[in-house]
């Protein structure tokens, strides 16, 4: 190549050099300055469209894990509940076995037939009470509830399990009377039994959505770190290469005021 102040190979290539790194620079500090490796389709359009898929799907569990928790709480309010009504039909059955005692007077069994009728009273209101987001499993009259499960639509059925009085057979028990106290103890009886097989199913599909909900959280987590593995970027190492680049951009304009320099010693021909 001809010596020529027209044409300086030299600073052609420095300058390219120089920008070649100058864009592996900002592709670098971009990466160090969002934690991502890849910030669009254009940095790495597979690993963009696999992770974008990954979101939608961990988007759709995190619905899912809502939906599921809701359901949960539903459950945990019935349950919390019968197993308040629970222990109130056993103390509900001290009475009524008391009131069985022979040659109890009519007092005392009037004083046995108050506190059950409390009893019945605050079992009622327990049921009552037992709502949780517009929805009661132990009611008179309360429906089945569905508990999206998967992004697919599946859902856990929960059957409704009733624990009203009525229901359980005990709203109009009384214990005056040698008859009504010992019709009174069959009626417990089987309320108890009743309530028993009804908290056991609520407790069956309870397991179910928690088990569930585990599942998904455990997936979710899954997905965040396949999503991580796909864009984040390795800090430690994009930290190490930032250092590189910038002493290799400082060599780059060196070398290009170098090769811009070297026409300079063209004049020292003309010269006498």
């Amino acid at each position: 190549m001809p010596n020529s102040v027209n044409t300086n190979v030299g600073a052609m290539v420095a300058l390219q050099q120089l920008n070649a790194t100058n864009k592996s620079l900002d592709r670098t500090q971009q990466r160090v300055n969002t934690g991502l490796r890849v910030s669009g389709a254009a940095d790495d359009p597979s690993s963009y469209s696999i992770a974008n898929t990954m979101k939608g799907n961990k988007r759709g569990y995190e619905s899912v894990q809502i939906a599921l928790g809701l359901g949960g709480a539903v459950l945990t309010t019935g349950l919390k509940a019968g197993e308040g009504i629970s222990d109130l039909l056993i103390e509900m059955k001290a009475r009524i076995v008391q009131a069985n005692q022979a040659g109890l007077d009519n007092n005392s069994q009037s004083a046995l037939n108050d506190d059950i009728t409390a009893i019945r009273n605050q079992i009622t209101t327990i049921v009552n009470s037992a709502n949780f987001n517009g929805k009661n499993l132990i009611a008179s009259g309360s429906t089945s509830l569905t508990v999206l499960s998967t992004v697919d639509g599946s859902v856990i059925s929960v059957s409704a399990s009733t624990l009203d009085t009525t229901s359980l057979g005990i709203n109009t028990i009384t214990v005056i009377g040698s008859s009504g106290a010992s019709a009174a103890l069959t009626a417990i009886n089987t309320a108890i039994t009743q309530a028993s097989a009804r908290l056991a199913s609520l407790g069956s599909s309870s397991r179910a959505v928690q088990l569930q909900n585990e599942f998904v959280s455990k997936f979710i987590d899954i997905l965040t770190e396949g999503i991580g593995t796909l864009i984040d970027a390795d800090l430690a190492k994009e930290a190490a290469k930032l250092q590189s680049l910038q002493i290799k951009q400082q060599l780059g304009t060196q070398a290009l005021s170098i090769a811009n320099a070297n026409p300079q010693t063209l004049l020292n021909l003309f010269r006498g």
